[in-house]
């Protein structure tokens, strides 16, 4: 009964019920009831009023958006400009990358090697070219030397050079002394790689390439050597020396398998006369030797002298 008598009290529309019980009872006076419509005017946004509010957000945002990344017209500009000094800074690099390789131990007398791969032959060629940077000095420099049936081939620091050759024609006279035999391929690789790789500290500046047959199959048998040893056996051909680019392109163009002596010759000798012409500090001549079964073959070709 009390729960409900309460429930009548909070209903009750006057200030003293009808029990005795009284209620203070809130009272609406004008103004509140002004004060309450003025907030639901507030609320009460018009569709027009939305849509002028919008219009200036959209705006705001984008005079921020242009405020902090410019026009499209702006946006062209910065990047042509970044374009422009993007090429620049590659041409000052390049530069800076020929200066350094000419300033370079390795390229500092000039030279340029080249072997290539054919049917039961194989080309080796090296330029004439010997300077002291872009200094020339003579044009009868020696880079191929022979090592009894095959040929070895030094690209570098002409000192070192020589050094090279005449350590590896003490050790090859040795081990046919010892073994009385003719050194195969790869055992004359694991030994210029031996010989390389016991100057880790301090290498010689110099990058050796190997050109032979085989004694029984009569295969024919390229590889590098890296300033430290690190063997490279080549299926096509190598390239070692100042002008190693140029020699790349013209023996990716030029060179195709199974060559015979003849064209093989042909192949090579366009490929080093074309590339020692695009550098300074190499040319003077190209010298050929190609190896075949029963002979080595040797031509010298003329070039630019200039």
């Amino acid at each position: 009964m009390l729960r409900t008598h309460r429930l009548k009290i909070l209903h009750c529309s006057s200030a003293n019920g009808s029990d005795g019980y009284s209620r203070p009872v809130q009272k609406w006076t004008h103004k509140s009831a002004d004060r309450r419509v003025k907030d639901d005017e507030k609320l009460t946004i018009e569709p027009e009023e939305m849509a002028a509010d919008t219009s200036k957000t959209e705006m705001q945002k984008r005079r921020r958006r242009r405020e902090v990344y410019g026009t499209e017209d702006s946006r062209r500009m910065e990047c042509v400009k970044t374009t422009e000094s993007q090429s620049r800074f590659a041409g000052i690099a390049e530069t800076i990358g020929v200066l350094l390789e000419c300033n370079h131990v390795y390229s500092y007398n000039g030279g340029a090697v080249m072997a290539m791969k054919g049917k039961n032959c194989v080309a080796i060629a090296v330029d004439r070219h010997f300077g002291i940077q872009a200094q020339m000095v003579t044009t009868d420099f020696q880079k191929i030397f022979p090592l009894g049936d095959r040929l070895l081939g030094l690209a570098g620091l002409a000192t070192v050079v020589q050094t090279v050759a005449q350590s590896l024609k003490f050790r090859l006279n040795l081990y046919e002394l010892k073994e009385g035999r003719q050194i195969k391929p790869y055992t004359l690789m694991s030994m210029v790689a031996n010989l390389l790789y016991g100057k880790w500290f301090s290498p010689y500046n110099t990058e050796p390439i190997i050109a032979d047959l085989d004694l029984k199959t009569f295969k024919s048998f390229i590889c590098s050597l890296d300033l430290i040893g690190c063997p490279m056996v080549i299926d096509d051909f190598v390239v070692r020396g100042t002008c190693s680019e140029q020699m790349y392109g013209m023996c990716e163009s030029l060179w195709e398998p199974n060559m015979d002596p003849e064209y093989l010759f042909e192949t090579i000798s366009q490929a080093m006369l074309n590339a020692v012409d695009q550098y300074a500090m190499s040319g003077m001549g190209v010298i050929i030797h190609i190896i075949e079964k029963d002979k080595i073959s040797t031509r010298t070709l003329k070039a630019r002298m200039d």
